[in-house]
């Protein structure tokens, strides 16, 4: 079958998602005829990520989160603004993925999370089989327990986005970090996390350091200061830099790494413990790892993220890199013995949904 890819290009989850599911689909004698990327002007693909598919990628403009301020919160209502006065430029996004389905004739698309994309099969309505992955959708199921999110005044509004990045979907895939007692809900079905061949094969041990990844660089402050009154903690931190070197050392101690994916998973396997805002990807790896965790989450995506991670016992959150906290935890942190059966059985669970 010959498959079409669409992604939401914002941090690495998605992409190493696609980027998984890429190789899954070829070894299996499928095809991905080509990857689209919805980027901001904030962001740009990571090299690691064109070198490793073999395939046309092309990248449009799609809306998203706008990088934290000096809070280190995601400005929700400025990102609204800011999306819609340049509604003029996603309308061209969206005919020019309508254009791209009609060159490249896929038998499937799937979509990583873009808005645009479900935009452009409300609008268009291609006649081509919509597939929608992303840790997100479980957020949609009606069984999901959101706690004390219920209150979170910024829950309808991306709840709200996340209907739209899946509209008119024939199936829904929803990752999540593990099983749950939740039954397919209308077209959404629970999945495991597709993690890629690199993360599956690395042999976890017990280091000195801290590793961290950081998706915007405000972050970087907290990082120093906890790091001024605690040198004696040896940290790796990993960034979203444009136009940085390969390593910014700020002492013996801290140095912070440009992104560079397989880096990133060395230094995970061997790391003592994982620090990260929350995203979906990178947890799921530290949890495979059986890393101990904190998270501090910046916007309301992460959160729920967050109250998942918890779910499962992977770590422990705050509103602040607080790597003290992380410390306390890591002598009672218990690996999740479970998760490396669930997450092995992604490749028959997402070939069965993806061929039905």
């Amino acid at each position: 079958m010959k498959y079409l890819f669409i992604v939401q290009g914002e941090g690495r989850g998605h992409l190493m998602q696609a980027q998984a599911l890429y190789d899954l689909l070829n070894l299996n004698g499928h095809t991905v005829v080509e990857i689209l990327v919805g980027i901001s002007p904030q962001r740009q693909i990571p090299d690691f990520f064109i070198q490793h598919v073999n395939c046309s990628i092309q990248t449009f403009e799609s809306p998203n989160f706008l990088p934290s301020g000096k809070s280190n919160k995601v400005p929700l209502l400025k990102s609204v603004i800011y999306n819609t006065k340049r509604s003029s430029k996603y309308l061209k996004s969206v005919n020019f993925l309508y254009e791209r389905l009609v060159e490249n004739q896929p038998d499937v698309v799937v979509n990583f999370y873009d808005f645009i994309a479900g935009i452009m099969y409300e609008i268009k309505r291609p006649d081509i089989r919509f597939v929608c992955i992303a840790h997100q959708y479980l957020f949609l199921h009606r069984g999901f327990q959101f706690q004390h999110l219920l209150l979170d005044p910024d829950l309808p509004s991306f709840l709200f986005f996340t209907r739209l990045t899946c509209l008119r979907a024939n199936k829904i895939l929803a990752l999540s970090f593990g099983e749950q007692p939740l039954a397919t809900d209308g077209n959404i079905h629970v999945v495991p996390p597709i993690l890629r061949k690199e993360v599956l094969d690395s042999p976890s041990e017990a280091g000195s350091s801290i590793l961290g990844y950081l998706l915007n660089s405000s972050y970087q402050k907290q990082v120093k200061d906890w790091h001024s009154l605690h040198p004696e903690y040896p940290l790796d931190f990993f960034w979203d830099e444009k136009d940085v070197a390969e390593e910014t050392w700020v002492d013996d101690t801290l140095v912070f790494h440009r992104l560079n994916d397989k880096k990133f998973i060395r230094y995970m396997a061997k790391c003592r413990a994982y620090a990260t805002t929350g995203g979906f990807e990178s947890v799921c790896e530290a949890i495979y790892l059986q890393k101990p965790i904190i998270m501090v989450p910046a916007h309301i995506e992460q959160r729920c993220n967050v109250l998942d991670a918890t779910r499962i016992r992977a770590g422990v959150t705050d509103n602040y890199f607080n790597l003290s906290k992380l410390l306390r935890f890591i002598p009672t942190y218990k690996p999740n013995t479970n998760f490396a059966h669930w997450v092995k059985s992604a490749d028959r669970v997402f070939l069965k949904y993806l061929a039905d």
